[in-house]
Order: C-alpha cells, then sequence, then structure tokens
C-alpha cells in the first residue's frame, strides 16, 4: 500500500512539472482570486462579458452546433463507420448498459433534473414567437425542449469523443486532445506549444462547463432543502451544499471509473427511471403519450429550421434565442472537452457507427421521453389545471422539479429521491470531470494520480462557488459562452483532422469491409491455385 502511495505522488510530482498543469492551474487560481476579491466588479464584468458574445458570437454556435451534427450523422451513413476505434479485432471495453450509463450521467444529468420542469414552463410563458399561455406555446415549449436536449448536443460530445478515440486508440497517441490535431500538428506538435495551448484550452473550458452544471446542481438540492424543510435557498446553503458534494465528489473519483464512477453512474439511472415512471404513472398519462408523440413530430418537421434559426430582422420574441439556444450550443461545447474525453475513455472497442449511434440517438430518446414525463405532467397542472407552476418557476428555477413533485402523493418522498438523484448525479459530474482534468494535465495518462484529481475536484468546486455568488444562473451561463467559443474553433479543426484521417484509411483499403474483401478474394486464389 505505501508503495502504491508513493508511486502515485511520485506521478503527481510528475504531472505537476508539466506546461498544460501550471498553466491551467495558474489562471483557475488567478479567476477564483479574482472573483472573490473583487466580487462587485466581478459580477459586472460577468455580465457584460454575457451581452458582448451573444450578440457579435452567438451566430457561430448556431452554425457551429448544425454543422457538427450533419458531420456525425455523414459518419454514420458512410462506410467510414465501419472502423473501429482500436484494433479490428478488439470488443468494447464496457457492456452497453454500463457505458450508456457512465455517458449520460456525465453528459446531462443535472442538467435534467434542473430544466425537466422548469424549461417547458418558461417556454409556455416566454415562447420563441406568438402568445404565451395558449396551446400553441405548450407544444412549441415542449418541441424546443426536445431541440435543446436533441441530437444537436449529443453530436456536439460525439466530435470530440469520436476524435479523440480514434487518434488514441486506432493511431496509438496519447488521450489528450491535442492528440486530435495530429494530422496539422505532426508529433511534435501536439506535444509542443500549439498541443500545450489546445490541452490548457480544453481545461479551462471544462472547468467553466462544469462549473455551470455544478452550479446548478448546487441551487436544485438548495430548492429540495427548501421544498423540504423551509431552508432560505440562499448563497450561504449554496456554499455549504458545494463544500459537502465536493468531498463526497473527490472521494468518488479517487476510486476510479471501474467502481466509484461506474457504481454510482448505474444505481442513479435505475433511480431516475423509476421517478419518471412513477410520474407518469400517477400524473397525466394519456396526455404525455400525446404531447410525446406531437413534440417528437413537431421537432422532425422543423428540425432544419430550428437549427438556423437566430431572428436576424428580431420577428420573435427579443432576447429569447440568446438566452436559450445560443446558451445551450455552447454550454454543450463548453462541456465537450470533459464529456468528450470521458466517453472516450470509456469506447474503446466500438466502432464509429455503433459509438456514433449510442452516443447520439439513445440519449436523445432518452432526454425526449424525460421531458415529455416531467415537463408534460407540469405543462398540464399549468394550462389545464390550476396553475401556479409558473409563478415558482419564474421567481426561482431551481424549485420547478420540486414544485411539480410535491403536487402528487407522497410528495416529499418523491422530492427526497430526487434530491439524492440530484446529488449523486452532481457527484458523477465532478468526479468524470477531474478525472478528465487529471488526463489532460498529466500527458494522457488513463489513469491520473489520486492525488491529481483531488486538486482539480477542489478547484472544480471553487470554480462553481465563485460564479454563483457573481450572480448566479446568469454568471454560470456566462462562464459556458466565455469557456465555449475558443474551444468551438478547436473542434472544426478536430473535424477536419479526424476526416482527413478516415480518408486516408479509405484510400488504403484498410477499413474492414476492405480488408475483408481482400482477404476473401485472396482466399478465392489459393483455393484455384491448389486445385
Amino acid at each position: 500500500m505505501q508503495d502504491d502511495e508513493k508511486k502515485g505522488l511520485s506521478t503527481f510530482r510528475e504531472a505537476a512539472r508539466t506546461i498544460p498543469f501550471k498553466v491551467s492551474l495558474s489562471i483557475a487560481v488567478v479567476f477564483v482570486a479574482i472573483g472573490i476579491i473583487f466580487r462587485e466588479p466581478f459580477e459586472i464584468f460577468v455580465a457584460n462579458t454575457f451581452d458582448w458574445m451573444v450578440g457579435y458570437l452567438g451566430w457561430t454556435f448556431i452554425l457551429g452546433g448544425s454543422v457538427f451534427l450533419i458531420m456525425i450523422v455523414y459518419l454514420i451513413l458512410s462506410p467510414l463507420g465501419e472502423i473501429k476505434l482500436g484494433e479490428d479485432d478488439e470488443e468494447p471495453a464496457y457492456s452497453n448498459k454500463a457505458w450508456l450509463a457512465m455517458l449520460f450521467s456525465a453528459g446531462m444529468g443535472i442538467g435534467l433534473l434542473f430544466w425537466g420542469v422548469s424549461e417547458p414552463i418558461w417556454h409556455y410563458m416566454w415562447p420563441a414567437a406568438g402568445e404565451a399561455d395558449t396551446a400553441a406555446a405548450l407544444h412549441k415549449a415542449m418541441r424546443y425542449s426536445f431541440f435543446h436536449w436533441g441530437l444537436h448536443s449529443w453530436a456536439i460530445y460525439a466530435v470530440v469523443a469520436g476524435s479523440l478515440a480514434y487518434f488514441s486508440y486506432r493511431k496509438g497517441l496519447p488521450m489528450l486532445l491535442s492528440s486530435t490535431l495530429y494530422p496539422i500538428l505532426g508529433r511534435r506538435g501536439i506535444e509542443g506549444g500549439w498541443g500545450h495551448a489546445v490541452n490548457i484550452i480544453a481545461v479551462l473550458a471544462t472547468l467553466f462547463g462544469i462549473a455551470t452544471s455544478l452550479g446548478m446542481g448546487v441551487m436544485q438540492i438548495g430548492g429540495g432543502l427548501e421544498t423540504l424543510f423551509g431552508m432560505p435557498n440562499n448563497p450561504v446553503l449554496w456554499l455549504t451544499i458545494i463544500v459537502v458534494v465536493s468531498i463526497l465528489a473527490i472521494i468518488s473519483t479517487t476510486t476510479g471509473i471501474d467502481r466509484g464512477i461506474k457504481w454510482l453512474s448505474q444505481t442513479n439511472i435505475i433511480v431516475a427511471a423509476l421517478l419518471m415512471l412513477l410520474v407518469f404513472v400517477l400524473g397525466p398519462t394519456l396526455f404525455i403519450l400525446n404531447l410525446f408523440t406531437h413534440s417528437l413530430g413537431g421537432y422532425l418537421q422543423n428540425l432544419i429550421g430550428m437549427s438556423f434559426a437566430i431572428d436576424a430582422a428580431g420577428a420573435g420574441t427579443p432576447g429569447w434565442y440568446q438566452s436559450w439556444t445560443i446558451f445551450y450550443w455552447a454550454w454543450w461545447i463548453a462541456w465537450a472537452p470533459f464529456v468528450g474525453s470521458f466517453i472516450a475513455r470509456v469506447s474503446r472497442g466500438r466502432t464509429i457507427r455503433s459509438f456514433a449511434i449510442g452516443v447520439m440517438v439513445i440519449p436523445t430518446i432518452i432526454s425526449m421521453v424525460w421531458f415529455s414525463v416531467f415537463g408534460g405532467a407540469a405543462l398540464y397542472m399549468e394550462h389545464f389545471g390550476g396553475g401556479g407552476l409558473a409563478e415558482i418557476v419564474a421567481a426561482d428555477e431551481a424549485l420547478g422539479f420540486f414544485a411539480l413533485l410535491s403536487q402528487f402523493p407522497l410528495g416529499s418522498v418523491l422530492v427526497a429521491i430526487a434530491m439524492v438523484s440530484v446529488a449523486v448525479f452532481f457527484i458523477t459530474s465532478s468526479d468524470s470531470g477531474t478525472y478528465v482534468i487529471g488526463m489532460l494535465t498529466s500527458r494522457g495518462n488513463p489513469n491520473p494520480p489520486w492525488a491529481l484529481r483531488v486538486t482539480w475536484g477542489a478547484l472544480e468546486g471553487a470554480f462553481a462557488a465563485v460564479l454563483i455568488m457573481a450572480g448566479g444562473l446568469g454568471a454560470l451561463q456566462t462562464a459556458s459562452i466565455v469557456g465555449g467559443f475558443p474551444f468551438m474553433i478547436i473542434m472544426f479543426l478536430m473535424l477536419y483532422c479526424l476526416f482527413k484521417a478516415l480518408f486516408e484509411e479509405l484510400r488504403e483499403g484498410s477499413l474492414p469491409v476492405e480488408r475483408a474483401r481482400i482477404k476473401a478474394a485472396i482466399d478465392d486464389l489459393r483455393r484455384e491455385r491448389q486445385l
């Protein structure tokens, strides 16, 4: 045991000497210090930054999200999908059940619980266009919820995860995001200055993206405590929750992927599924089924139009796209280094096609079902019932989910279960994030030393605390956009490099299908000679 500890500390000291670790840590510490010392100016700066970025750069996120989706769909449909993320004879490292549970918990867990009720209600009372509080607004509310949590988001993750898994497992490069740019940087480049810059940007984007989700999780746990025990959902409570849950997340991440993260992910998926089933059975079941069917059709029918909509002439609701679609695309991109790296870490041995379908299609369907059940039940109560949820959501988005559950029999029990689920999603997001940042700052070590994970786990909690104190949800949204934009540029380069390498394999006849055809032809020639 002592030898393992000495080895771990030695590996940590080695990682601590790397440029990505030193620079990323320095920037993170300075950011936290500025947020604490200059709180009021920092809050004003955050608000101004958000306004400027969505006003001048919002269109880039709209175009970028659609390009990423188109490219992943092409990979699924083309012969390139036959290529394995690893050697040709490798089997998947994890079962489908464990794999889906881990990528879903890391990818969207906290967000679904935070926005599952609040987003549809917001769209109902503040639609993209048209009158609020109408049947048309209700249908649009669910359609846009599907849109924001659907194919685009998971395609963004798939770009990063697929690129990293391909260059790491098939080309034998380190599991660093700089490795995805190997075709244009070369071996010296990915380990030199440009490679360090890519990995540093990825670390900072990950910190901002995770801080956004952790901040939402903290606010929602606080909302649950307020619902159950009447505790004031204020910054003091939020800071307490951050400290407690961050400690639990650090403990979890030290156990590694195969124990802590894997077990928590699978357990929480079961808890969340049971909660959803209860609401489906006890709630307006027929309305939920009808709304799901109607909204799915509306989503598919309007997908292209929604994908490129930004309301250039101001015909719709002012500020809607900036507050919703642009924020979401930036959030997914800011999360992409973390979620993409984590998905790549657990996706070895899958073909690109099965990987892309698993990453993009199945979680999208699960997200749609989730929003239909919880958001559908909330919309039914608001539109056909006595109302009341809209006022709660407008006052505090974090209370929406618990306000809905409180309407059902044994509401307090459901709220308690939901709180546990939020906390576990918090832990899995945080420990997965620390794992990935540990990889990025330890030369791609797939099992970064525990001391490194503890360091980054503590900084993640500090980031979330600073942003919450600097303006709550608005500051968290700004963090996503600030972290997402520079990494989006890197993602375009990733796509170029990935397709360049894949088409080279195609030209060389090294695709599995081509190799099988060549082998069959050789076997036929041998049999003919023997005859």
